[in-house]
């Protein structure tokens, strides 16, 4: 198989769809979609802060850097703008900054050099940094309504984030937002990753003395399994860590991790919600797959020998099975992957959720050469 051409095609047949998509939805953020297959919109006060709003504005700037289409770009910036209400809101501001403002202000300013979307992006970093707890060595997760209890709480999905830190270093040449970047990582790569590979999704750590005191299952099915989306952020995020600061314990965190997906992932391409779940269980996670896809595309690049190809065959395993059996071109639907779980104990398993797309299409820009890279 030509991986780059089987790519492009299904990019062009990705933006034929799309054009139509945006169009009608050009005044929307997304989460998931109605039993319509159309968007719903959390652009809404009430639901402006939540964590997945940039993932659509970032799929929009992924296509407009492919095709040029201003209407993209336009439908992009609408988003930006939106997103304007969560930042000046304290109690909706948390660890999340980088998947909403790296996929909007980060995509405009690298395009246009827009010094309010670089302003936006400081403001978010500044926040995001001030969220690191000193004495754990980590960036606390969830707020609460002010009492603390939310105050010795840290998940590998924030590993996601840390390019947002990243990023503020170069563009204020202030190595203080690098430096919590690496203390978070370094200690995340002992608190988070099992000597398997697998990972927690929700360390417990006690504010004050910084001490870690445990694990909690999370969104994950138990205590000590392994939520596929929690191992998906372990091995694009330490990867991504890799990437940024070249420092060899985050490549081998990566690959440590790698491995547990290599070694789990179903003959079908198709993740569980939970790796120990039980497998006459149908629940599926096309988000789990599609972002341990970009990870593991990375992650080819900088591995040596047999591992480099490992992982690249793995990732194009996952993403044909995502493109052969769970992917809808129709453009009456909105969505493209229909079978997303945010959650292994919610009551609602196999429908469409926004960061599925956004990861797949990122994955698709990788393999043709054409991806504009966000993190």
């Amino acid at each position: 198989m030509n991986e780059s051409l089987w790519a492009e095609e299904l990019l062009a047949k990705i933006d034929e769809k799309y054009r139509h998509v945006a169009a009608r939805s050009a005044d929307k953020i997304p989460y998931t979609t109605g039993k319509a297959g159309r968007f719903d919109d959390w652009s809404s006060p009430d639901k402006i802060c939540w964590w997945t709003n940039g993932f659509w504005g970032g799929l929009l700037w992924q296509l407009y850097h492919r095709s040029g289409d201003e209407a993209y770009k336009a439908a992009a910036l609408v988003i930006e703008e939106k997103l304007d209400e969560n930042l000046m809101r304290a109690d909706g501001m948390d660890h999340d900054s980088g998947f909403k403002w790296l996929l909007t202000s980060g995509a405009n300013y690298q395009l246009t050099k827009s010094e309010a979307s670089k302003n936006r992006l400081l403001l978010a970093a500044n926040n995001l940094a001030g969220r690191f707890n000193l004495k754990a060595g980590l960036i606390r997760a969830w707020n609460d309504p002010g009492d603390g209890s939310n105050a010795g709480l840290a998940i590998i999905d924030c590993m996601m984030n840390l390019p947002l830190l990243y990023l503020a270093s170069d563009l204020t040449k202030d190595p203080r937002f690098t430096q919590i970047a690496v203390c978070h990582a370094g200690r995340a790569k002992d608190a988070f990753v099992r000597k398997d590979g697998s990972v927690n999704h929700i360390v417990t750590f006690d504010p004050a003395s910084g001490a870690v005191t445990g694990s909690l299952g999370g969104q994950g099915m138990q205590e000590g399994s392994c939520w596929s989306r929690g191992l998906s952020w372990a091995v694009y995020g330490f990867t991504l860590s890799y990437l940024h600061t070249k420092m060899k314990p985050f490549l081998d965190t990566a690959c440590r991790a790698a491995d547990y997906a290599l070694a789990h992932i179903p003959e079908s391409g198709l993740l569980p919600v939970d790796y120990a779940q039980d497998p006459a269980l149908d629940w599926e996670d096309d988000c789990a797959g599609a972002i341990t896809a970009c990870g593991l595309l990375d992650l080819s690049k900088v591995c040596e020998g047999e591992k480099a190809g490992s992982c690249r065959a793995a990732a194009m395993k996952l993403l044909i099975a995502l493109a052969d059996k769970r992917l809808s071109l129709d453009p009456d639907t909105d969505y493209l992957l229909s079978h997303c779980s945010a959650a292994y104990h919610e009551e609602r398993h196999n429908y469409p959720i926004v960061y599925a797309d956004y990861y797949f299409v990122e994955a698709l820009m990788k393999l043709a050469d054409k991806e504009l890279f966000l993190w």
